[in-house]
This record gives structure tokens, sequence and C-alpha cells, in this order.
């Protein structure tokens, strides 16, 4: 009977975070978006970026170089996001990332991975449940937040996580 309620609880639970009918999603209700952190103006073309398998390699860690070490190629902190475009959690993650990438403009990138065309980068993170996104600080080793989050919780990751680490 316990088991078959932690089963009905977590069957719940997910069903709320696929929810597509939360304020952020609707039709009509387009996020604010605060200025940067250091009170400039967010761009207007400020947005994530989409990574291929090359350009993941390129822009973040050359993996096949240095298999065995986590070597940042970046010239700030990054965020990535690991979706797919089928999946609801990720859905609502999406316009969260976009604020952030307005929000920190210049002081973190934020990447998207669509984990069904790159499915070799997600392999090489163990990426088995989505939204995962990969935090990586401009030193030490990149920290991996499986789940949607709320936008608040991105934040202090960021700025406890690869603002603070910065230096």
């Amino acid at each position: 009977m316990k088991n078959l309620s932690l089963i009905f609880v977590l069957a719940i639970s997910f069903s709320l975070m696929g929810c597509e009918n939360i304020q952020g999603n609707q039709a009509g209700n387009q996020p604010v978006i605060e200025n940067n952190i250091d009170g400039t103006e967010t761009p207007e073309d400020a947005a994530p970026e989409y990574l291929t398998y090359d350009s993941f390699k390129e822009k973040v860690w050359d993996f096949e170089k240095n298999p065995q070490e986590w070597v940042y190629e970046g010239d700030i902190p990054c965020v990535i996001d690991f979706y797919a475009d089928w999946c609801k959690p990720c859905k609502m993650v999406a316009p969260i990332m976009e604020d952030l990438a307005k929000k920190y403009d210049g002081k973190v990138k934020v990447y998207k991975i669509d984990t069904d065309k790159e499915k070799k980068l997600a392999g090489v993170f163990g990426v088995s449940s989505i939204p995962s996104v990969l935090f990586s600080p401009m030193k030490g080793r990149p920290v991996m937040q499986t789940g949607a989050l709320q936008k608040a919780d991105y934040i202090k990751i960021i700025e406890d996580e690869l603002l603070d680490k910065k230096q």
C-alpha cells in the first residue's frame, strides 16, 4: 500500500510538471524580462544559442581532445539546457532559458541542445531524463540539474555557482 501511494504521488507530480496550462506558456502571456545583472538594458537579440556536436566541442568542451578532464572553452560561464521538442516540462523551461539569456547577457552564456538531434552529446553526459540543465563555471567542474525548476531556482544557481566562482 505504501508503494502504491508513492507511485500515485509521483504520477501526480510528473503530470503537474508537464501541464502546459500555466501562466508562462499561455498565448499572450509573455514573461517579463528584467535588465541585465549590471543594470544595463537587455538587447533584443539576446537569446539562447543552439549547439551541435561540433559547436559544443568548440565552445564548451572538446571531450575528444580531453576525455578525462573538463577543460571549459568559453570565456564566460554557461548554462546548457538539454531538451526535446516533445517534452512538456522542457516547454515550461524554454521561456525561462530565454529570460536568463537576456538577463545575463554578457555575463553567462545560455545554450540549448536538442537531445533528439544530438544523441551523442546527450550520451556524453548520460542524459536520460529531460529537461537536464548543465551549469558550467569558468573554473571547476560543471553541475547537472535534472527536472524543471522555477526561474528563481535557476537564478540562485547561476548567482551562487557561476557568478560567485567566476574569479
